[in-house]
């Protein structure tokens, strides 16, 4: 499935995901406690975390990617804070077309039968957020912001969990909670990301959106079958902690980074480009004016009317304000490689010490 079809199939989910919360009575007075209230932090189930990686793996292993729907409830505490509980997740099918005349059909179809089954066993229906895969973190676009404005503009506690195959498989765990700010919501919703906008909103790389801390939970139960599943199949005694093989992972996150900075840089040619045009055009503006007021001065002196008013924005149109959106979203994006990478090699370089250290005695 191409992307252009699986961000299609991502807009006609959501689309349908205000009318069948609509069907979960919530008292009023809870509800209004709901919305007031700040998100700390989203628990997420341990069957939720399984059921994403394995859906992850049936797709490809991150080759395609896989998305679905987390469903559970919001939990108030102590009056002015809340946290999202994730109980339960089903993914979202790759195979249905989503060019073909029935896919809305099809999909609202699959969505409605699985939020029945939840209700019919007596598990969380409540749509709060969904979920999908990217590899090396790389997940921020256009897209991506808008199939999540379509979900947090319909479900107010709406949260994205993102989910890194690659990183997982090498042995540290990538899940990550987020939401898009209240102000970075209002101008997706205005629909104006030009440069004024995002001065007015005060918004930059690192508050457009909010990440959120996540708690794995397990029941009682769950972690005393883990007990005994230690018990009886205990893991090796010998265990490799000093793994060096670091440059393959090393070499993408740097490859992944520099096309970024490369992005980056096309993104502010285009900007300084804009900003000089629009220095031109003023200085053109000026010109104008001066030459007609001095014109004006001479009829005057003349006695002659001075010239009809006119719409300087007609001789002059003004130029459409440059989107600074990608700005943002690239900017982003170089953060968390440098974060990555900031981690990666920590970690690296103590394991390197160490060996050296234990090769010189």
């Amino acid at each position: 499935m191409s992307q252009k079809q699986q961000n299609s199939q991502v807009s006609a989910h959501t689309a349908q995901l205000a009318s069948l919360n609509e069907n979960v009575q919530t008292p009023v007075s809870a509800a209004n406690q709901i919305a007031k209230s700040r998100v700390d932090y989203v628990q997420v189930d341990a069957l939720v975390l399984l059921k994403i990686i394995k859906h992850t793996q049936e797709s490809g292993g991150g080759a395609e990617l896989a998305q679905g729907i987390l469903t559970g409830m919001v939990q108030v505490q102590d009056g002015n804070s809340k946290r999202i509980e994730i109980t339960n997740c089903f993914g979202l099918p790759n195979n249905l077309k989503a060019d073909s005349a029935d896919y809305n059909e099809q999909s609202s179809i699959f969505i409605t039968d699985n939020l029945k089954t939840f209700r019919h066993l007596n598990i969380d229906h409540l749509i709060i957020g969904w979920y999908r895969s990217s590899l090396f973190g790389n997940f921020l676009n256009k897209n991506f912001i808008e199939d999540h404005f379509m979900y947090q503009e319909e479900i107010e506690d709406s949260i994205v969990i993102i989910y890194d195959p690659f990183k997982t498989q090498h042995g540290s765990v990538y899940f990550k909670a987020f939401r898009l700010t209240p102000n970075m919501m209002e101008m997706q919703n205005r629909k104006d990301f030009s440069p004024d906008a995002i001065k007015d909103f005060k918004l930059n790389h690192e508050n457009f959106m909010e990440e959120l801390p996540v708690v794995v939970r397990n029941s009682h139960l769950v972690n005393s079958l883990l007990c005994e599943l230690e018990d009886l199949n205990p893991g090796p005694k010998h265990q490799n902690f000093f793994d060096l093989a670091t440059g393959s992972v090393l070499e993408k996150n740097l490859r992944s980074l520099m096309d970024n900075v490369d992005e980056l840089t096309a993104d502010t040619v285009k900007f300084l480009n804009y900003h000089k045009q629009l220095q031109k055009q003023n200085h053109l503006k000026q010109q104008h004016l001066q030459k007609r007021e001095a014109e004006n001065s001479a009829r005057r002196a003349r006695g002659d009317p001075p010239l009809p008013e006119e719409d300087i924005n007609k001789i002059f149109k003004p130029l459409p304000p440059i989107s600074r959106l990608e700005t943002l979203l690239i900017s982003n994006q170089i953060q968390n490689y440098c974060q990555q990478i900031t981690d990666f090699t920590s970690q690296s370089l103590s394991n390197l010490f160490i060996t050296e250290a234990v090769q010189n005695k």
